[in-house]
């Protein structure tokens, strides 16, 4: 949407922007109105918002603060202050709407971020989230741009929130074996997060609306390399494999299968359902981390001191033919 409006002119205080696909940009300060000209702290902007992906109001909420702030934690960055955006319907319940801002508010105050003000209008269906802007130090802000070659990959999360949510949408899932999922997205990704800076990771992004592979393909495609990931060790939301099986798969999994077509290599004969899973939607997902091989160890022991998961899920490879290469 944005290519017919740039100039091709890059500011040169723009560290991360649009063109690498990264989660948040980064903005530099040094010398910015008086602040010193060896600064190291950049500024971190971001911003998302969604409809509902569960029923109840206060996680919906929660789970849209957490995701908001998510990019935030993927460049290495800690959230500063958020503005509010928030659509709600004419007709939605007042105690619902006090629910969904309840949820965010509580979230953001969890991360230590300060609602600083926001914006609400009247919409046709219930929207909410927030702008975020945070601080980072540029001499270690984990862009996609940053994976090198021999680096480990690591995921923080489980996988399978937009088979859960499909199927609960779908009244195939009851709210109680829902709302483990829930808790889950609803978790903040700042121990991660901290875990990865204590040992200087060279890239992270969120896994979120594109789903694993695509959120993959990004790190890939800015950092000029191939991603292996090992399908086998994917960890899953229990029932996600059982549900996307019989069919519950987010509309996500087959626009992100079929979109992603060239640049995808697929090993003959792996499970069908786990390559569908590794395309699926997530919301609030978990950081994919890049790390030399030296300090894998060290990342396994950080995450572990902050009872984050430690899920080793593949290597960074030299630039082949295809961006991904799911085995």
């Amino acid at each position: 949407m944005l290519r017919g409006l740039t100039t091709g002119e890059k500011d040169e205080r723009l560290l991360v922007g649009p063109e690498s696909f990264d989660d948040a940009g980064i903005v530099d300060l040094r010398g910015v109105e008086g602040l010193p000209a060896d600064t190291n702290v950049a500024l971190v902007q971001t911003v998302d918002y969604f409809p509902p992906v569960v029923d109840d109001p206060y996680f919906y909420g929660a789970i849209a603060a957490a995701n908001s702030l998510s990019d935030v934690y993927a460049m290495g960055g800690k959230p500063l202050s958020a503005l509010n955006l928030a659509g709600i319907p004419r007709d939605f319940p007042k105690e619902w709407t006090a629910e969904v801002f309840r949820g965010g508010f509580e979230k953001m105050r969890e991360a230590r971020c300060m609602v600083a003000g926001g914006h609400t209008v009247a919409s046709n269906e219930a929207l909410f989230g927030f702008a975020v802007t945070g601080i980072v130090d540029r001499r270690r802000v984990a862009a996609n741009s940053g994976a090198k070659l021999g680096d480990r990959l690591y995921l923080t999360k489980s996988l399978g929130m937009g088979t859960l949510t499909t199927a609960g949408k779908r009244q195939k899932l009851s709210w109680k074996e829902l709302e483990p999922a829930a808790r889950q997205m609803a978790t903040l990704n700042s121990l991660a997060a901290d875990a990865m800076n204590a040992v200087r990771a060279h890239a992270a992004t969120d896994i979120t609306g594109f789903g694993l592979v695509g959120h993959a393909r990004n790190i890939a495609a800015a950092s000029a390399v191939t991603l292996r990931l090992e399908l086998a060790r994917m960890p899953l939301f229990e029932r996600a494999h059982e549900l996307a099986s019989a069919g519950f798969l987010s509309g996500g999994a087959k626009r992100g299968r079929k979109g992603l077509a060239e640049d995808v290599s697929i090993r003959a004969g792996l499970d069908e359902t786990l390559v569908n899973l590794a395309f699926d939607a997530e919301t609030s997902g978990g950081l994919l981390i890049a790390v030399s091989a030296e300090n894998a160890p060290a990342l396994e022991r950080e995450l572990a001191a902050r009872s984050q998961l430690v899920c080793a899920l593949g290597e960074v490879l030299p630039r082949a033919e295809r961006l991904i290469e799911l085995v």
